[in-house]
């Protein structure tokens, strides 16, 4: 994110981004860009320094480093842990937001889990079914409901971007409760820009490709462990298989979604709303 030029004023803005701790996260990617733009950002995660699995992250402080990053660009920030699946928690995190930094005009809701992978819903149990759903559907509901109510009451407009997946425009085996949760995602968010438009606040969302992040570093655990080889080495070899599927011919990264999720953002995106956008690097382009 270092050499990223952002090319949008967000001056006098003030952003909220969920799931931003995790070094490798595309939530950590768009809180530096907000805050390179001009905005003061305010940063959450469930946990103040989610694990990675990637060489050289051992040093990250997650959420502190964040802040830290935010502030040495001359910008306003604050951190606090916070689990969108839980109301309490999603109106404590608003209302914090409101007192130490005066406003919300960016909502960018980057918090999601996967759930179990490669789970046929015959196996699956109620439990593991709700858990995405959880975070990624109710977890959008709650905090778009509380960051709403307070753009409505300011009457200033206000522009929101959620997370679905490429896995929330077509099935994925194995993933049922994630596809069913990002599906949901798109359903919500149509609803919810029909609903704000009338206060001039934009709800768009993006649809991730195969993006080198954090969220399938379990995936890569468990793949190092039956191959007998480092994580990274897990790693590499999956994105490469993935990468020769991929039109324009290499996994994503962070930065990648990132460029998109600021687009909508800015005031470039004002007469775009409703929309779920791929980033994938061609694999999927309905």
């Amino acid at each position: 994110m270092n050499d990223f030029k952002v090319p949008y004023d967000f001056k006098g803005k003030v952003a909220l981004v969920t799931g931003a701790a995790s070094r490798r996260g595309i939530g950590h990617a768009v809180a530096l860009g907000l805050a390179k733009g001009g905005a003061d950002v305010a940063v959450c995660d469930k946990f103040e320094a989610p694990p990675s699995l990637y060489a050289g992250d051992e040093n990250w402080k997650g959420l502190i480093d964040v802040v830290a990053e935010i502030k040495g660009l001359g910008r306003k920030s604050w951190s606090t842990t916070a689990d969108v699946s839980k109301s309490k928690d999603v109106n404590d995190l608003v209302a914090k937001t409101l007192d130490k930094l005066g406003k919300i005009d960016i909502l960018i809701n980057a918090a999601g889990i996967v759930g179990k992978r490669d789970v046929p819903v015959l196996q699956l149990s109620e439990e593991d079914f709700r858990a995405p759903i959880e975070v990624n559907l109710v977890g959008s509901f709650l905090i778009s409901k509380a960051v709403a109510t307070h753009m409505v009451k300011r009457n200033q407009g206000g522009k929101m971007v959620h997370f679905s997946s490429l896995d929330g425009k077509r099935g994925a085996p194995g993933l049922a409760g994630y596809s069913s949760s990002k599906f949901g995602v798109i359903g919500f968010v149509q609803s919810l820009a029909l609903e704000l438009a009338q206060y001039k606040i934009n709800v768009n969302c993006v649809c991730p490709g195969f993006i080198a992040t954090n969220l399938r570093d379990d995936y890569f655990e468990a793949q190092s462990k039956a191959l007998g080889i480092s994580p990274d080495e897990a790693r590499k070899k999956r994105y490469d298989e993935r990468a020769s599927q991929i039109p324009l011919g290499r996994s994503g990264i962070a930065e990648d979604v990132a460029k998109i999720v600021l687009f909508l953002a800015s005031e470039q995106s004002d007469y775009m709303t409703g929309q779920a956008i791929n980033v994938s690097g061609g694999y999927v382009m309905n």
